[in-house]
């Protein structure tokens, strides 16, 4: 089965096909709404075919469906039928969860996605959880993700920006204690494996893909369960 994986970002939306080894990308932004999303995908799929769509979403996502509109993009996300929009079935989770699912090998992972945001997610001994711990409260009277995502990198500077990082990890370390902490989103690169501490990893690009692919598969390494946290939307 060819699936097409979209990693939905504030910024950006990449794409790439089971079986092709470049993805493509194109800005998406605050105008963005769904069906532009679709469009844009489409475009940039231009040669490729499909049988199914994953859908990587900067929001909460519970059971498949889309529960607020995204803080980043436009609107018109909630209830949007995507796959009457694609022709095909769509699986939707929310982003961070996608990544968290390419990059798990085992055991209790958190994974911490630095972009636009902050997204979290969790798996526990292969049990899925996404999570929206980037909303909560940090410090004078701003979020973690006020803090750690890309208006926290401008306003504090690359130096103070990964002091905060570091804290915020920290602080999740103590409280959800993992194993080990994945540290993706496309602001990771702003950091050497040296820079964190020694129980974090930094996640490859590439996760969220292979998070994607594997939510159509019927047996997933690591006995990743994924059923209460995504369906096929209708």
């Amino acid at each position: 089965m060819n699936i097409l994986v979209c990693d939905v970002g504030g910024t950006s939306v990449k794409i790439l096909l089971t079986g092709e080894t470049q993805r493509r990308k194109a800005p998406s932004g605050p105008e963005m709404k769904a069906e532009d999303m679709v469009a844009t995908v489409k475009e940039l799929a231009e040669g490729w075919t499909w049988d199914a769509v994953s859908i990587g979403f900067p929001g909460p996502v519970i059971h498949g469906r889309i529960m607020s509109e995204p803080s980043n993009l436009g609107k018109g996300w909630i209830a949007f039928d995507f796959e009457e929009a694609f022709g095909c079935p769509v699986r939707i989770v929310n982003d961070a969860a996608m990544q968290a699912l390419g990059s798990y090998h085992g055991g209790r992972m958190l994974f911490m996605g630095l972009g636009t945001g902050l997204g979290t997610a969790m798996i526990v001994d292969g049990i899925l959880q996404p999570m929206e711990a980037g909303h909560l409260p940090y410090r004078d009277g701003k979020t973690y993700e006020d803090f750690v995502g890309k208006r926290g990198y401008k306003e504090l500077g690359k130096k103070k920006w990964h002091s905060a990082v570091i804290d915020v990890i920290t602080q999740f370390k103590r409280a959800l204690e993992p194993d080990y902490i994945v540290v993706g989103g496309g602001n990771v690169k702003k950091f050497d494996a040296s820079d964190l501490p020694e129980y974090c990893e930094i996640g490859a690009n590439a996760n969220a893909f292979t998070g994607g692919f594997r939510l159509w598969e019927d047996r997933m390494p690591h006995g990743i369960a994924v059923s209460g946290s995504t369906s096929e939307s209708s």
